[in-house]
């Protein structure tokens, strides 16, 4: 069976097509919830709660629009971030920091990472830094597009990516320099 052919059977509520698109996509799915949680306990509850907004929802995918991957994948990282937000994701930022310019580095110790150590590093950082390095690196958001949808300002969004890859970059010189 087709990929469009489960979402039609889906749309009807079809329990054994929900099932086998559960099965198709349970490993990005989980994977997105991974990147913004700090844990698989919480990164499961927010996968519970995204998987049923996803076939409560389905109705609203257009094939004509763009691909399920796509629109899954963007409920699951809205359903990441109310979660996060639910938790009181905090932000810090003072006044130093609000003129802040963010510097370009060159990251190529985190390219030669595994998926699965990026992962790692990715979820010790502070939930904040996590959230904006997620959406600015990994899912390709501008920091105004962030500051949207975390109800933060610009300026906020682009001083927790500085901390973040700076975090990151202190995480590989220990993984690199013992």
């Amino acid at each position: 069976m087709t990929e469009s052919q489960l979402i039609s059977r889906a749309k009807k509520r079809e329990r054994a097509a929900q099932s086998k698109l559960y099965a198709l996509y349970k490993t990005y799915w989980y994977m997105l919830c991974l990147r913004y949680n700090r844990n698989e306990h919480d990164a499961l509850d927010v996968l519970q709660d995204a998987m049923i907004q996803i076939f409560t929802k389905i109705d609203q995918f257009d094939a004509s629009r763009g691909n399920f991957k796509s629109w899954s994948g963007r409920i699951i990282i809205n359903q990441n971030l109310m979660f996060l937000r639910k938790r009181k994701l905090s932000y810090s930022l003072d006044d130093e920091e609000t003129s802040l310019d963010v510097e370009t580095y060159h990251d190529s110790a985190i390219d030669m990472l595994s998926a699965q150590e990026l992962m790692k590093l990715v979820q010790k950082l502070p939930d904040g830094y996590r959230a904006v390095f997620n959406l600015y690196v990994l899912e390709g958001y501008s920091h105004k597009e962030i500051a949207t949808l975390l109800h933060i300002n610009e300026g906020t969004s682009k001083s927790q990516l500085f901390k973040a890859k700076k975090m990151l970059r202190e995480e590989l010189e220990v993984l690199y320099t013992t």
